[in-house]
């Protein structure tokens, strides 16, 4: 499959503009919206490198910047707004609207990518929109942040985390046993938090495309 063009779109979720990068691969099942982790952009390159696999296997697109430009320098500040969860659960539910909005993804399932501080963001994200998300795949997230809301996700969800991140297995432990719908737990051998170690994003790659083509079937196949 060619690799599609990707597109810097602006979403305006009220008073905020946020940027973000779109890319819709031809006869694309699905597009999975990605939730950075702490202190990071839609410039990350691991997210990147994931998104670039999803849409080898066919799924859609979005990476958005969860701040815009003046937040993000008083988060470089302070640290304060990478955990403010419920501040960014709402950019990614608002996210979540402007794509059922627009007319080119508006008939595509939607799933969510979301890395340390940016899955539980996505866990809370996808409690507000039960009806809307399909999925969920968490690299080295944290789902402790979210577990008041567990219970009410829908979408089935897939918890990666490093063999050897061990506070952060714990963490996802916790969260899987508060998880009522459909769930599992992949362990990464010998990788830590970041998967800097060779062939570990690779794998946490594959791990998230085949959880996501498995749950965002086109409508017609459901």
């Amino acid at each position: 499959m060619s690799s599609p063009r990707e597109q810097i779109v602006q979403l305006a979720l009220g008073s905020v503009k946020l940027e973000g990068t779109l890319a819709i691969p031809a006869g694309a099942s699905g597009i999975v919206l990605f939730a950075h982790g702490s202190g990071s952009s839609r410039h990350s390159p691991r997210n990147r490198y994931v998104a670039q696999v999803l849409r080898e296997g066919g799924l859609a697109t979005l990476l958005i910047d969860l701040l815009d430009a003046g937040e993000e320098r008083e988060d470089d500040r302070t640290a304060r707004l990478r955990f403010d969860i419920h501040l960014l659960a709402r950019r990614i539910a608002a996210a979540t609207d402007w794509l059922r909005q627009n007319p080119a993804a508006s008939h595509l399932r939607i799933g969510y990518f979301g890395a340390s501080t940016g899955a539980a963001a996505a866990l809370v994200a996808a409690a507000e929109r039960p009806d809307e998300v399909s999925a969920i795949v968490s690299r080295g997230g944290r789902p402790d942040l979210a577990m008041r809301v567990l219970g009410r996700v829908k979408a089935p969800t897939l918890l990666i985390v490093g063999a050897r991140d061990l506070p952060v297995i714990e963490m996802n432990r916790q969260a899987l046993m508060h998880l009522r719908a459909e769930k599992r737990l992949d362990i990464v051998p010998s990788a830590t938090h970041l998967f800097e170690e060779p062939g570990t994003l690779e794998q946490v790659a594959v791990l998230a495309r085949d959880w996501l083509l498995a749950h965002l079937k086109p409508y017609t196949e459901r």
